[in-house]
């Protein structure tokens, strides 16, 4: 059965092979308790659904008195069992901002929403043929409290060519560029990157599929009372062992934004949920899905960009990369509990 895409257009067809499902949280004793209590340094399978079908909308909100909570849960999700998780990211990371925060911002794959960011929210669909398991690692010493909707539908069948849905984190802690100061000359324009093989890398994944897009997160790292914009890298996106490149012209421009935008900003596509402080320290996130253009590869894709022009900066990067593909995937694991930690707003 060939997958359809929701929209206005046809949204009253009907449909009669399809059953709508859901799993949630709730007290099954009939009380009010419905949420699920997530042990210190233990799991919970939030579904395992041996069906064909379609995850469309996972909400969720959670609680724990650890600081750093949102770095240490781990959502994973595992399609027709597979060995190794197509997705496997920090939880506040997974549904799009970055560095342990929580904001109010929308897109149209993902959100946050009130109170404070706290209700996360995401419309990725995730096909599946014979089974769709998702779960949460509570890496934390501390309790978690988890409530969740995941809803999704059953179809008789899937079409062979239907992608699985991935996720990937990544973080350098620091960058590796220069560790310059305001004495140290810095060639904003003029120094040449002919290489791209010291770029931050957002995503390297084998096999055939599409990109459909990432947030990254900025923690600027300099202090000085100089022009502190910390991106101005290009774009490079590598596919097919290169018979394609994709060259951009500078950070705010791959996020849809111009001149070194500091000002919050939602759209369905792109936006920038944290826009730095004054003259853009601390901490910075942009988002830009390729839901209208996603980019297609049919043997691999390296998705970089440059972390200051040719790679100058040495600030603290992290991201999250989404794309769709046929399995098997090129598995990387994720950093372990102390590379995720994110830094203190004075550090």
């Amino acid at each position: 059965m060939k997958m359809r895409f929701d929209n206005f257009s046809n949204l009253a067809e009907i449909r009669s092979n399809i059953m709508r499902k859901r799993i949630s949280s709730y007290d099954k004793t009939g009380a009010n308790a419905d949420f699920h209590l997530i042990k210190a340094e233990e799991s919970l399978i939030l579904c395992d659904i041996p069906d064909s079908g379609i995850i469309k909308h996972i909400w969720m909100t959670l609680a724990s008195s650890d600081e750093y909570y949102l770095r240490k849960a781990l959502l994973r999700m595992w399609w027709d069992n597979e060995s190794t998780p197509s997705v496997e990211v920090p939880i506040g990371d997974f549904f799009g901002v970055g560095h342990g925060k929580t904001v109010n911002y929308w897109s149209l794959p993902l959100s946050m929403g009130p109170e404070d960011g706290k209700g996360f929210n995401c419309f990725f669909p995730m096909p599946f043929s014979e089974r769709a398991r998702i779960e949460i690692e509570n890496e934390s010493n501390m309790n978690l409290v988890c409530y969740f909707y995941i809803d999704y539908e059953v179809h008789p069948s899937l079409d062979e060519n239907v992608g699985r849905f991935h996720a990937l984190w990544r973080r350098e802690n620091p960058c590796n560029g220069n560790d310059y100061t305001t004495s140290r000359k810095v060639e904003f324009n003029h120094k040449k990157n002919l290489t791209h093989d010291k770029d931050y890398v957002v995503l390297d994944a084998e096999g055939e599929g599409h990109y459909v897009g990432m947030h990254l997160d900025i923690h600027n790292l300099f202090e000085t009372d100089k022009h502190n914009w910390p991106g101005e890298g290009d774009d490079y996106i590598e596919i097919d062992d290169g018979e394609t490149i994709l060259y951009g012209t500078g950070t705010e421009d791959y996020f849809c934004g111009a001149w070194c935008p500091t000002q919050t900003y939602n759209s369905p596509y792109f936006g920038i949920t944290l826009p730095g402080g004054e003259n853009w320290n601390g901490k910075i996130s942009y988002y830009r899905y390729h839901i209208q253009d996603p980019i297609y590869f049919h043997k691999n894709i390296k998705v970089k960009i440059e972390h200051g022009h040719a790679n100058q900066r040495s600030d603290d990067w992290s991201s999250t990369a989404y794309w769709y593909q046929k399995e098997p995937h090129k598995y990387i694991p994720i950093s372990p509990l102390n590379e995720r930690i994110p830094r203190g707003s004075s550090e």
